[in-house]
């Protein structure tokens, strides 16, 4: 019974310590709050399943991202619908307080939604300050693989904001 309470309150903390980027990454794959929170529910659901399991042969912030990712692309699939826009919403306009960044903020994540899966998992580890080392290791690529496509991302991004 201890070594449950031990895995749970292990868990309980892993979920408390990456609940900001659980939460970037349901946004960028949701557009209103109430799919956000579905999504969230569902990525930790399947952090729980598979937590026994995690070997800690990555890093936990690898571990979780790669899970998410997963979680959220899988179900985008499943429900085969793309958000036109993402719109910002309270709960996470709380992750970024700074008023002078949320239209800046709102806009580049308006350009990422119309992006493709794997190019919207790329920048946003990218955003995130992840290594292309980590970012490779997270979407299962090379390190090469992930350089090009990141600058071909950002040159995509430019594109379309001066459009």
């Amino acid at each position: 019974m201890n070594n449950d309470n031990e895995l749970e309150q292990k868990f309980l903390e892993l979920v408390e310590n990456y609940k900001r980027v659980i939460y970037k990454v349901c946004f960028m794959y949701a557009n209103d709050d109430e799919t956000i929170g579905d999504l969230y529910q569902e990525v930790v659901l399947n952090l729980w399943t598979a937590f026994p399991r995690f070997r800690n042969e990555s890093k936990p912030s690898t571990w979780v991202y790669r899970v998410s990712m997963n979680t959220c692309i899988t179900n985008l699939r499943h429900k085969r619908t793309q958000p036109d826009t993402i719109v910002l919403t309270s709960s996470m306009a709380d992750l970024f307080p700074d008023e002078s960044d949320k239209e800046q903020l709102h806009e580049l994540y308006r350009l990422i939604s119309q992006l493709g899966e794997l190019e919207r998992a790329l920048i946003l580890l990218w955003l995130d300050d992840k290594s292309y080392d980590e970012i490779a290791e997270i979407l299962n690529i090379s390190v090469s693989n992930v350089g090009v496509r990141i600058n071909r991302i950002k040159t995509k991004l430019k594109t379309m904001s001066n459009d």
